[in-house]
């Protein structure tokens, strides 16, 4: 690897003015505009990289450090600081340089499903904005032809090495390096696509399985379905929050399907059949004789299907009773008659009931 201070012609000991001087004068002779050909690009990237390192005080020491072999004259005296960070992990060094590959970050969606989708599950085809593999590079970050170079800095290792003299004699510290950033290469040439992330955002289509019986706060895990990671990492997973919309007729507890079915007073008195529209399908319930208001009539295995387990639970109907507010003259003699027949005990003070709805709930929830 060519040093720096070569490549840019100048001494070791040039100012930063010397050095910015001697990268424009060559940046304008290498430059791919004015000079074309393989040979000067390869140049005039050298020159450029040379300047990136020398240009940063930071940079440059530790490019020096690294350059002399961190001997021990390159170093003053140490203070409490630097024995503060060799024993307390500050400058801890690392088993080889850190990876660019990781592992993405997982996603959180969530999701609104009918009621009527519940009971048997169903399938969607979520669209979601997420992080991919860059299709240009493969997630290598690097633009097609080229690969990552061995960092000239830490020589791969993707840390710097020195030696503090300290009160406790002379000690070996290392930190990341602050030109590869610890990953002991570094991106050339950086794909154009990604900017050398090795993937890009992007909306793609993933199909998901809601199983039957699912509920409001519910979460599917879907391993490897969440962000792509850096470099070509492993994805994340994704997370389906589900949330079951509110319908207008049924409504769920547990795994039964509660609802209201209003009869007619005539019907309750006289009894009848009637076919109800359930969320499955019809189901034909039968109302006996004398029926009254806040009776639950339940349905066998007509409600949502169990999460865990099998079967279904039930559908429960609550009845309420409608009582005419109007009568003509004649449906009006026709139950005075029917009264009289009955001789109906007079209304009564008896203990305070609760309401219909009351009694519906205490009875739909047991």
């Amino acid at each position: 690897m060519a040093d720096h201070y070569e490549v840019l012609g100048v001494a070791r000991d040039a100012t930063p003015d010397e050095i910015k001087k001697a990268y424009r004068r060559l940046a304008r002779e290498l430059h791919p505009d004015v000079n074309p050909g393989a040979e000067a690009s390869e140049r005039f990237k050298q020159v450029t990289h040379a300047y990136d390192v020398l240009s940063d005080p930071k940079q440059r020491q530790q490019y020096d450090l690294g350059g002399r072999g961190g001997g021990f004259g390159d170093q003053g005296f140490g203070g409490f600081g630097d024995i503060f960070e060799t024993f307390f992990g500050a400058g801890q060094q690392t088993r080889g340089p850190r990876s660019r590959r990781e592992r993405g970050q997982d996603a959180l969606i969530r999701v609104e499903v009918g009621l009527d989708e519940v009971i048997f599950g169903t399938h969607r085809d979520i669209e979601v904005d997420t992080a991919v593999t860059c299709e240009t590079c493969h997630g290598s970050c690097c633009q097609p032809g080229t690969a990552p170079v061995t960092c000239d800095i830490c020589h791969g290792t993707g840390s710097i090495q020195r030696s503090v003299r300290s009160l406790l004699g002379n000690v070996m510290t290392s930190s990341p390096c602050g030109t590869c950033r610890g990953y002991g290469t570094i991106i050339a040439t950086p794909c154009v696509t990604c900017q050398g992330q090795g993937r890009v955002r992007a909306r793609r289509t993933v199909p998901v399985d809601i199983p039957a019986g699912v509920d409001t706060g519910v979460r599917l895990q879907m391993p490897g379905s969440g962000e792509a990671g850096p470099a070509g990492g492993p994805n994340g997973d994704l997370y389906l929050e589900i949330k079951v919309k509110n319908h207008d007729v049924f409504s769920r507890n547990g795994d039964d399907l509660l609802c209201t079915l209003e009869v007619a007073m005539t019907d309750a008195i006289l009894g009848t059949t009637t076919t109800i529209p359930a969320l499955d399908g019809d189901v034909h319930v039968e109302l006996r004789s004398g029926l009254q208001s806040g009776e639950v009539i339940t349905v066998k295995d007509r409600g949502v299907t169990k999460l865990r387990g099998t079967g279904r639970g039930d559908l429960r109907i609550g009845v309420q009773v409608l009582t005419p507010s109007k009568l003509s003259s004649k449906e009006r003699d026709l139950i005075q008659q029917f009264a009289a027949s009955k001789k109906a005990p007079k209304p009564e003070l008896t203990h305070f009931q609760q309401g219909l709805f009351a009694r519906l709930r205490d009875r739909f929830l047991g």
